[in-house]
């Protein structure tokens, strides 16, 4: 049976791994120059949930049904739920192999807790609570991973955080013990699929972006942190490679990431602006910075709110649809497009318009499930992220209220296909214009399997 092992580097950025980083990642250009390689095209939007399920799955956010971790659970002002394994009601990769009888290991892939059944064995998320939940398939692995790992640890604790060495050294922390697991399992499962993501990479970016890019307004040339980020991509470059040494020779291996990263310029408080512009109505404006979840919102004169993020989620407050609607159904078309407008005009303190995108769920998914956003909003071309909420009196901030954050997402992530031995006369050199739905199929060809009918991407094979 054929081999394959997937890689993922959770928010692994193009230009560094390409580019500004090339010659620090001496195993990853091994698998370039014997490959294939290029940018890989994210999803909408390019955020961790849902984009490691949409490259899995083949299938787009709105035919999953979640457009972030939490996600409106009907049309009421209050509920929310997180998107867990739960949420994804259609196979991704390892469940296709398992029941195709393949042995699999999958370590980490975000939306796998709570674990369910595979041929094989499974190491949950991100998004497990704690260490003492059951994290694990079977569930006599965890001890085994507590051991081995020597205390496991399911996410970097505290990224947002001015205590910079301090995160340094847990992010370092928690790469060495996930990869020491990830070899762990590869030495002792029976397999033919593994797939593990780092998240490590994403928690570098965010606390330390502004280190090492003379484009971000917070950078200082030649500051002790300024290499953090390099000496991290070349931490991880060894580990992949004393992964790789653990490989096959036959073994096919992919390098993946969800997404990329940018420096931040700022954030719009997008719910300032919403009151602003007499969408949004409070009862009471608070007197400090409050979650938008929290204040007292007069939904009897409140026509739309939003949540804040890596993007910002506009929802509208239709009659009929939520409890306390105002929008009248007819009237509901005209103001979404008013409403985007008047968002893709807000301007930077320059008085330059900040090149935002305000999209229409409807325009960019096949099919749009759950209950979604009104409008999915990329603010300054995602220079800017979303900053949710009330009581910070300004529209332009340059601080983040959910803690200290030097990047967002970018809209593409990486690739590297080596097919080494599994196909000899594989495809070469860099190739542009990828996008992440085409994982799924590839990999399921390279596993002498067909790709499922309903899988939007196409196998590169």
């Amino acid at each position: 049976m054929k081999r394959l092992a997937i890689i993922g580097l959770d928010c692994a950025a193009p230009a560094l791994v390409f580019d500004r980083f090339a010659g620090d990642l001496p195993n990853l250009r091994r698998l370039m120059d014997a490959g294939s390689w290029g940018p890989l095209a994210s999803c909408d939007p390019p955020i961790t949930v849902p984009a490691w399920s949409c490259m899995t799955a083949s299938r787009d956010a709105g035919q999953l049904g979640f457009y972030g971790f939490r996600n409106r659970r009907d049309y009421s002002y209050e509920a929310y739920q997180i998107a867990d394994s739960h949420a994804v009601r259609v196979p991704r990769l390892w469940e296709i192999l398992s029941q195709a009888g393949y042995d699999v290991i999958v370590h980490g892939v975000p939306q796998t807790y709570p674990v369910t059944p595979v041929r094989g064995a499974m190491v949950s998320c991100f998004l497990t609570p704690s260490t003492k939940s059951e994290y694990t398939y079977p569930g006599d692995l965890k001890p085994i991973v507590e051991q081995v790992s020597g205390g496991y640890v399911l996410d970097v604790e505290d990224f947002r955080t001015d205590d910079k060495r301090a995160l340094l050294g847990r992010i370092h922390d928690k790469t060495a013990k996930h990869f020491k697991v990830a070899r762990h399992l590869l030495a002792n499962q029976p397999w033919q699929f593994f797939m593990m993501v780092e998240m490590g990479v994403d928690r570098v970016h965010h606390g330390f972006w502004r280190f090492m890019d003379p484009a971000n307004r917070n950078y200082q040339p030649g500051n002790p942190l300024e290499d953090s980020i390099r000496e991290y991509y070349r931490a991880v470059d060894r580990e992949v490679g004393d992964l790789l040494a653990m490989l096959p020779s036959d073994c096919a291996v992919m390098v993946v990431s969800d997404h990329g990263a940018k420096s931040m310029e700022g954030g719009v408080c997008v719910n300032e602006w919403l009151i602003e512009h007499g969408y949004l109505t409070l009862k009471e404006y608070p007197g400090k910075p409050t979650p938008i979840g929290s204040a007292a919102i007069d939904w009897n004169k409140t026509r739309a709110w939003g949540d804040g993020g890596y993007y910002a989620r506009i929802f509208m407050n239709v009659r009929g649809r939520e409890p306390q609607g105002t929008i009248a159904p007819g009237d509901y078309e005209a103001m979404r497009a008013q409403l985007a407008h008047e968002l893709e005009s807000i301007r930077d303190a320059g008085g330059r318009v900040l090149g935002t995108r305000a999209l229409r769920p409807q325009d960019i998914y096949r099919e749009v499930g759950g209950v979604a956003p009104d409008l999915i909003v990329y603010f300054g071309d995602l220079n800017w992220r979303s900053v949710g909420s009330v009581g910070l009196r300004t529209i332009l901030t340059y601080e983040n209220d959910t803690g200290p954050d030097d990047a967002n997402h970018d809209y593409n992530g990486i690739f590297i296909l080596d097919e080494r031995g599994s196909r000899p006369n594989g495809i070469r050199g860099r190739i542009d214009g990828r996008p992440l739905y085409d994982v799924a199929p590839t990999a399921l060809r390279l596993m002498d399997l067909e790709p499922l009918p309903g899988m939007i991407g196409r196998s590169w094979l």
